[in-house]
C-alpha cells in the first residue's frame, strides 16, 4: 500500500494541464473491439483503471502500440474469446468496474460476453441491471452464476428494439449503444444519458460506419450496420480534474492556470463553484483562478441556505460532489450537500472533522458544512483514502492543512488521477510518495 506524505499551507502557483477523461477512456478503449481495423486514441490518460483495461485488450490478443506518452493504436483482428473463460480473465476483470464495458462490444461482434462482479469505488449500490435488460431487449440471454459472481451474455442474434431506460445510466447507455450499432435493424434508447463522454463515443461510433442520431439529447436512434470500420479518435479533457483543480486553488489561496480545458463541455461546473465565491476568468479555453484570501457561499434569493446535490447530465456530476464539500468547509458561509446518487459517498467526512471541519452529517445522502473561512487552518492528521474522489478530496485538505499529514491507500487516487503528486510539486506543493 502506498502513501502521501504532504506538507500543507503553502500557496501554489502555476500552469495545470488536465489528463484525458477517465470516464470516456474507459467507454472508446472498449468500442476498439467492435471492429478488425485499426483504431488509434489520443489523450489516453496514464492511470490504473484505464491501464487494467488496455492489459485486458493484450490478453484479449488486441493488437497494442503505444505510439506516444499519450497515443495508443489498436487492432482488435483476432480477439481471442476462449480468454473469456480463463481464471486469469476473471481475477483481472474483476480489479476495475469500467471492466462491464467490454461486454456489448464483445456481444454485438461476437455474440457472446462474459464479466465477473466488477470492482471499483465503493460508493454505494452500483447496479449493473440497466446494462443486461438492455441487452436482453436486443435479444441476448443473460445468466447470472451467484456462486462464481460471473455474468454472462449470449446471442444467437441481435435485433433493434424501442427501450425505455429506467436510469439514465452513462455505463449502461453506452454498453447498450455499443450493442446496438451491429444489431439488425432499429434501435431507439429513451432516458439515455448524454453527457459529453457519451456524446464522445458516438461520435467516434459514426466515424467508424456507425449511424447513430439524437447525439446530445436522451433519445438516441440506431439503426444497425453489418461491420465497422478503423478511426482516430482524440478523448477530451476530465472534466472531474478540472473541477478537482479549481477546488484546490480555492482552498489553498493560490493562482492557478487550468489550460485546455474545453470549456463548452464542463456544463455546469464553473457556476456551482462560482456559487461558492470562487473567482474564475475564462481565458480563451484556458480557467484563470486568482489567489483568493476568502470566498464567500452565495445564498438562494429568498435568503435561504444553499443547497448543491447532484443529478444525471446536464446535472451536476456525483464525482464533485466530494471536492466540493471540502471546499466549502474553508468558506465563509453554510452550504448543504445533497448527494442523491451514491449512499456511501460522504462516509469521508469523519477525516474532516477530526481535521477540524464543522460538518453534520444529517444522513448517509446529505452534509450541511459549516464554512471556517479560513480563520481556523485544517489540523493535519492520518487518514485512508476510501475511493478515488474522496481520495482527492483528503488530498486538498492535507494541501490546506498546518502540517505534516499521511495519506494510505494512495492507489485509489492514481485509480483517477495522472502522477497527481508530480504535477502539483511542479507548481509549488510538497507531497512525497512513499511505496
Amino acid at each position: 500500500m502506498a502513501t502521501f506524505k504532504v506538507k500543507g499551507g503553502f500557496k501554489l502557483k502555476g500552469d495545470l494541464y488536465p489528463q484525458g477523461a477517465k470516464n470516456e477512456a474507459l467507454q472508446v478503449l472498449s468500442a476498439v473491439l467492435l471492429t478488425p481495423e485499426e483504431v488509434i486514441v489520443e489523450n489516453v490518460p496514464n492511470i490504473r483503471d484505464v491501464n487494467i483495461l488496455i492489459d485486458l485488450l493484450r490478453d484479449l490478443n488486441v493488437s497494442t502500440n503505444q505510439v506516444n506518452e499519450s497515443t495508443y493504436s489498436f487492432k482488435a483482428e483476432n480477439v481471442d474469446v476462449n480468454y473469456l473463460s480463463s481464471d486469469d480473465y476473471k481475477v483481472k476483470s474483476s480489479r476495475i468496474r469500467g471492466s462491464i464495458m467490454i461486454v456489448g462490444p464483445l456481444l454485438a461482434r461476437y455474440k457472446k460476453g462474459y464479466i465477473p462482479k466488477p470492482g471499483g469505488d465503493k460508493i454505494g449500490r452500483r447496479r449493473l441491471d440497466t446494462h443486461f435488460i438492455g441487452f436482453e431487449k436486443l435479444g441476448a440471454k443473460f445468466v447470472y452464476d451467484s456462486k462464481e459472481e460471473f455474468y454472462k451474455v449470449t446471442a444467437k442474434q441481435l435485433k433493434g428494439v424501442d427501450m425505455h431506460l429506467e436510469e439514465a445510466s452513462v455505463t449502461g447507455t453506452a454498453n447498450i449503444i455499443m450493442t446496438a450499432v451491429m444489431a439488425k435493424g432499429k434501435t431507439s434508447i429513451y432516458n439515455a444519458a448524454c453527457e459529453p463522454y457519451l456524446q464522445q463515443l458516438c461520435k467516434m461510433l459514426n466515424s467508424m460506419g456507425a449511424k447513430i442520431t439524437g447525439v446530445g439529447s436522451n433519445l438516441l436512434h440506431i439503426e444497425g450496420v453489418e461491420s465497422l470500420n478503423g478511426c482516430t479518435h482524440r478523448i477530451l479533457p476530465d472534466m472531474i480534474e478540472i473541477g478537482s483543480f479549481i477546488g484546490l486553488a480555492a482552498i489553498t489561496k493560490s493562482e492557478i492556470t487550468i489550460k485546455n480545458v474545453s470549456y463548452e463541455n464542463l456544463g455546469l461546473i464553473p457556476s456551482v463553484f462560482a456559487k461558492l465565491g470562487i473567482k474564475m476568468e475564462r481565458q480563451g479555453d484556458d480557467i484563470y483562478i486568482p489567489s483568493q484570501e476568502s470566498y464567500k457561499i452565495q445564498s438562494f434569493i429568498d435568503g435561504s441556505i444553499l443547497t448543491i446535490s447532484d443529478a444525471p447530465w446536464p446535472g451536476f456530476t456525483p464525482d464533485l460532489l466530494s471536492i466540493i464539500l471540502v471546499v466549502a468547509s474553508q468558506a465563509k458561509g453554510s452550504v448543504l450537500i445533497h448527494q442523491k446518487m451514491f449512499e456511501s459517498r460522504l462516509f469521508f467526512v469523519d477525516k474532516l472533522i477530526d481535521m477540524g471541519a464543522q460538518i453534520i452529517l444529517c444522513d448517509p445522502h446529505r452534509a450541511t458544512v459549516i464554512g471556517l473561512n479560513h480563520q481556523f487552518k485544517f489540523k493535519p492528521t492520518t487518514m485512508t483514502s476510501p475511493d478515488i474522489r474522496a481520495g482527492v478530496s483528503l488530498l486538498l485538505a492535507a494541501l490546506a492543512a498546518d502540517g505534516e499529514s499521511i495519506i494510505h491507500n494512495i492507489e485509489q487516487i492514481d485509480r483517477g488521477y495522472q502522477n497527481i503528486d508530480t504535477r502539483l510539486n511542479a507548481i509549488g506543493a510538497q507531497i512525497t510518495r512513499i511505496d
